[in-house]
């Protein structure tokens, strides 16, 4: 069925300008790393990438999902902060970095957590991973359902810690859209990752994300480093109304992992910006319904488009609705009667559907006879 078509400048506030091209944007920054992604938080949309969907070993990294679930239970209510955890050896005797938790006391989860997002403890990782699933084993299990149902496509995790192990391996794409659900799912406990410092067992320790310190926008999230997986770092900010998440793999020293992720934060707030196109609900059309109790239908989106451009290119860009040319009742709300398409210099970057924003019924006998005598004439 053919399809009506027309550019809805009106609805974006275009500009009447000749605009000859877009804002002028630099080479990406440079540094020396395995693999890299800068995602807008809002969106989703992927601003820069440099080997985003090839699998490498993430290091502490891994911690970010074992928080990930124990967010989970303690949202769920299947855990609580001031239950007591029971230290086994294994958990005791975990190597790499530890908050120093002893075997056989009892440690409630609000310090282990804290030990885990600030102190990057591994001796914390395995006793939570413990004391929600049983073993750590098991834990590794929930680990990669819950990547697979966030999509997380080129995850596989063997252990809660990060700790090398064959065929322990995620992405840079994949550590962002970790980051990006903690964040929705679990914006107040995320803040853990924005404290600096946490004193255990008479042990003062720092986080060791120095972007903290150095950048005040910046409230996580993760550093990792193994020999094997260089020094990582993923990284969130928040200026103004966006937010950036930054996922750098494979630097050669903690400096320049600090360095390379501040470079894309940067580049991206500099360069980059977030838009509201339209809110859920809004009207952007109406058009002619046949054989109905009223001569129109108001048309819109179900859900807030929101997108990611370069800054000063909003005045490019353009909305084109297509709908179909014979729209007969009834019709209920929410039915898609067609499509918005959003486009920056001839180049499509977001399509939505286009919904009936009412009911619209039957008319009586007389309005459809004569509305099918119209019809047979068109």
């Amino acid at each position: 069925m053919p399809f009506y078509q027309f550019l809805a400048t009106s609805l974006l506030l275009f500009s009447t300008l000749t605009v000859w091209a877009g804002t002028p944007i630099p080479s990406p920054p440079g540094f020396k790393s395995s693999g890299y992604l800068l995602m807008d938080y809002t969106t989703g949309g992927v601003i820069l990438e440099k080997n985003a969907n090839t699998p490498l070993e993430p290091a502490s990294l891994t911690k970010i999902m074992t928080a990930y679930i124990a967010f989970d239970e303690l949202t769920a209510g299947r855990l609580k902060p001031e239950d007591e955890v029971l230290v086994s050896e294994k958990a005791w005797k975990t190597g790499g970095s530890r908050m120093f938790i002893e075997v056989g006391k009892l440690i409630n989860v609000d310090d282990l957590l804290h030990g885990l997002v600030i102190q990057s403890g591994n001796d914390a990782a395995v006793a939570l991973a413990e004391h929600i699933a049983g073993s750590e084993d098991a834990f590794a299990e929930l680990m990669n359902q819950q990547a697979k149902k966030l999509g997380m496509q080129n995850t596989h995790f063997v252990n809660a810690t990060g700790w090398p192990a064959e065929g322990h391996t995620t992405t840079a794409k994949d550590l962002a859209i970790l980051t990006r659900a903690m964040i929705q799912r679990f914006p107040d406990l995320y803040q853990l990752n924005a404290i600096k410092e946490f004193k255990f067992n008479g042990i003062n320790q720092y986080n060791r994300n120095k972007l903290l310190w150095r950048d005040k926008s910046v409230d996580g999230v993760k550093t990792g480093h193994t020999e094997a997986a260089g020094y990582c770092l993923v990284a969130s900010a928040l200026r103004d109304d966006m937010r950036l998440i930054s996922v750098v793999l494979g630097t050669p020293s903690e400096k320049a992992r600090a360095n390379s992720s501040a470079k894309l934060l940067n580049f991206g707030f500099r360069f980059y910006e977030t838009r509201e196109l339209y809110k859920a609900g809004q009207e952007l059309a109406k058009t002619r319904i046949w054989k109905a109790e009223k001569p129109e239908i108001r048309m819109g989106i179900k859900d807030d488009v929101v997108v990611t451009i370069p800054r000063g290119d909003y005045k490019l860009m353009k909305a084109e609705l297509e709908f179909k040319d014979q729209i007969t009742a009834p019709v209920k709300a929410g039915t898609e009667m067609g499509k918005v398409i959003i486009s920056l210099e001839g180049n499509s970057i977001a399509t939505r559907p286009l919904v009936a924003l009412e009911d619209v019924a039957e008319g009586n006998i007389w309005t459809q006879m004569i509305d099918s005598l119209r019809l047979m004439a068109k």
